[in-house]
């Protein structure tokens, strides 16, 4: 039985491409290569690259990048915009809790919730991590966004997604958020790009900056910075606060002068 984010994703490409949270692909890659320096050497992974925006984006300025996804639909999609702005990038079709990689990448990326944390259990979100963890060499980087467990506690989800919802973006319903797993489940309406409808139980995990902090520090990392996650405007200036939807967190393996 498929779950839902593999159904969500099935002929979901093209209108996933339109949808109002991939806008802020430019000013998000020009945060990563703040991070990495500029430094053309670096090799990237973008797990969970869904339609290739921000491995495309990185490749055109001169990163080697290799893209990986669950989602066939997804992968088709980012080799075809791939093609046509002539970036050589690497898309593999590739459960992140099944990564072949170890020790292979400068810098991991895992942005606007493609793997992490959409899983069923918290433990196979923590595979995730591990797996990005492990693909790292002993100097590497993490940046990644999750969902801000501090939100839900101050606001309705089911409120924010409706006011942040542009015309011909998912819609969301039947919101509960469940504070003693803090995941939210709700259902979202989507018409797919060969216009059938879909109706979908989602089922989201939430995190607390001290979570995050405690999963990748038992990890390895050695720095574990968290911010406010503002969509196309990544920062480091940016302090996370409860009325962030999601947070940025960028993490080292080696500590602050490594």
């Amino acid at each position: 039985m498929k779950q839902w984010y593999e159904s969500l994703f099935e002929h979901y490409a093209k209108k996933y491409d339109q949808e109002s949270f991939t806008q802020g692909t430019i000013g998000e890659c020009d945060f990563i290569e703040q991070e990495i320096r500029s430094d053309k050497a670096v090799r990237i992974l973008d797990l969970a690259c869904g339609t290739g925006r921000h491995a495309i984006e990185l490749c055109r300025r001169g990163y080697r990048v290799v893209g990986i996804d669950l989602s066939e639909s997804q992968l088709l999609r980012a080799e075809e915009k791939a093609k046509v702005a002539g970036a050589d990038v690497i898309f593999l079709k590739c459960d992140a809790r099944k990564l072949p990689f170890s020790e292979e990448f400068d810098l991991v990326i895992m942005l606007c919730e493609g793997a992490f944390p959409l899983m069923e259990t918290d433990e196979m979100n923590y595979q995730i991590l591990q797996n990005a963890a492990r693909a790292l060499k002993q100097d590497g980087k993490l940046i990644l966004t999750t969902l801000n467990g501090l939100f839900p506690l101050f606001h309705s989800v089911k409120g924010f997604l409706e006011s942040a919802a542009k015309k011909g973006d998912a819609a969301y319903g039947s919101n509960t958020f469940d504070l003693m797993t803090f995941r939210d489940r709700s259902t979202v309406y989507i018409e797919d790009d060969d216009g059938r409808k879909k109706e979908l139980q989602c089922d989201e995990r939430y995190y607390v900056p001290s979570e995050i902090t405690w999963l990748l520090k038992s990890l390895g990392f050695k720095t574990v910075d968290i911010f406010g996650a503002k969509l196309g405007a990544f920062s480091r200036n940016d302090t996370l606060t409860t009325e962030d939807f999601e947070m940025l967190v960028v993490a080292g393996l080696t500590g602050p002068g490594g």
